[in-house]
C-alpha cells in the first residue's frame, strides 16, 4: 500500500517520483496518483498527465486511466504556478488569520468576491492575490486563492480561502459535507415566533422574477436554518443569530422573508417599513430608512485545518454600522 506524500506545491518547477506500493495494482493512474500526491488535485493531475508530465520508464504517460502496477515508479513535472487573472490589487483587508494553507478575512460590506460583470475588479479576489503574494502557491497550477465559499456584497464578516490545491480541495469538502461552523447576526423586521426555532424550505428559483431566489414547493435544493432571537427593540425589530446546516445562495435572506422577518436594508427580499410610535424614535427611524444594506454579518466561522487537522473557530464583532443602527434602536 502506498503513503501519500505530502508535499507543498510552489510557484517554480519541481518534480517527484512515486512508486506503486503492495495492493494498489490495477488502480487508474490518475486516481492513484491523487491519492499518492496528496498537494495536488486529480483534475490537476490529470491535466499534467495529458501535457506529458507523468513519465513511467522515461517515456511519458498519457492516458490517465493506465492501470497502474506495482513497482511502477512515476516521474510526475509539476511546472511553475502561472500569474493570475485578475491581476492583484493592494487592496487594504482585515486578516483574521494566515498561515501556508489558508487565509480568513472579515470582508467589509460593498466588497463583491469575485470579479464578475460589471465588478471587474477591486473585489477580495483581486485583494487576496496582492496580499499573499508568493505564498499562493497555486489552483490548478495558477497562483489564484481557491474561494470555497462566497458571502454577498453587501454581507460582512468571515471568509475562508485557500492557498493551494490540497487546502481547497479538503475546505470544499468540509463545505460539501456541512461540517463547517458557521454563525451570522442579523437585524430583521418584527419578532420571529417562536422565538427560537428551524426554518426549513427547498430554495430555487423565484418562478417569475429570475434573478431572486425562492423557497419554492417544487424543485430546488434542501434547506435548513437554525436561528435564536437575541433581543428585540419595540418588538418592531430584532438581532438574531442564524446557524446553516446548508449553504443555499441568499438561505438566510430568504428563510427569514419567507417567515414573514425580512432582514433590514434588504432592497431584494424585503421592503421599508415604517415603525410604530415613530415620534419616540425619529432617530431609529431616519437611521432605518438610510441603512443601505442588508444588516447581515458572518460573525462565527468554525472548521478543521486541512494540513494538521486542528479544529480552528473564528469570530468577527459586529460591523460599525451595525453597531451604531443597533444604538439608534434602542432609542424605541
Amino acid at each position: 500500500m502506498s503513503e501519500a506524500v505530502k508535499i507543498a506545491a510552489t510557484p517554480v518547477e519541481s518534480s517527484i517520483t512515486v512508486t506503486v506500493g503492495e495492493g494498489d495494482g490495477g488502480a487508474r493512474l490518475d486516481a492513484w496518483l491523487a491519492g499518492a500526491i496528496d498537494a495536488l488535485s486529480r483534475t490537476r493531475i490529470k491535466q499534467l498527465i495529458k501535457d506529458g508530465r507523468v513519465a513511467l520508464s522515461g517515456a511519458a504517460q498519457r492516458d490517465p486511466a493506465y492501470a497502474v502496477r506495482t513497482g511502477d515508479a512515476f516521474e510526475v513535472s509539476i511546472p511553475a504556478a502561472v500569474p493570475p487573472q485578475p491581476a492583484g490589487q493592494a487592496i487594504p483587508l482585515d486578516v483574521v488569520f494566515e498561515d501556508d494553507d489558508l487565509i480568513c478575512v472579515n470582508k467589509s460590506a460593498g466588497m463583491v468576491v469575485h470579479p464578475a460583470p460589471g465588478s471587474l475588479d477591486q473585489t477580495l479576489v483581486n485583494a487576496l492575490i496582492a496580499h499573499c503574494g508568493a505564498s499562493l502557491s497555486g489552483i490548478g497550477g495558477v497562483m489564484r486563492p481557491g474561494i470555497v465559499h462566497r458571502l454577498d456584497k453587501d454581507t460582512s464578516g468571515l471568509m475562508i480561502a485557500a492557498k493551494n490545491d490540497r487546502a481547497h480541495r479538503h475546505l470544499a469538502r468540509q463545505f460539501a459535507d456541512h461540517t463547517i461552523e458557521r454563525v451570522y447576526r442579523a437585524l430583521v423586521w418584527g419578532v420571529p415566533r417562536p422565538l427560537n426555532g428551524t426554518i426549513e424550505g427547498n430554495i430555487g428559483r423565484h418562478p417569475t422574477h429570475r434573478t431572486k431566489m425562492a423557497v419554492v414547493s417544487d424543485g430546488g435544493k434542501h434547506a435548513r436554518t437554525y436561528y435564536k432571537m437575541e433581543r428585540s427593540f419595540a418588538d418592531a425589530v430584532s438581532l438574531i443569530s442564524c446557524r446553516l446546516s446548508t449553504g443555499r445562495t441568499h438561505q438566510i435572506r430568504v428563510h427569514m422573508a419567507h417567515r414573514g422577518h425580512p432582514i433590514v436594508g434588504d432592497r431584494v427580499y424585503g421592503r421599508q417599513r415604517n415603525l410604530p410610535g415613530r415620534d419616540r424614535g425619529q432617530e431609529a427611524g431616519d437611521a432605518l430608512q438610510r441603512f443601505d444594506r442588508q444588516a447581515l454579518h458572518a460573525a462565527v466561522i468554525g472548521f478543521e485545518h486541512p494540513a494538521t487537522g486542528e479544529t480552528l473557530r473564528f469570530e468577527a464583532d459586529l460591523p460599525m454600522d451595525m453597531k451604531e443602527l443597533i444604538n439608534k434602536l434602542e432609542l424605541l
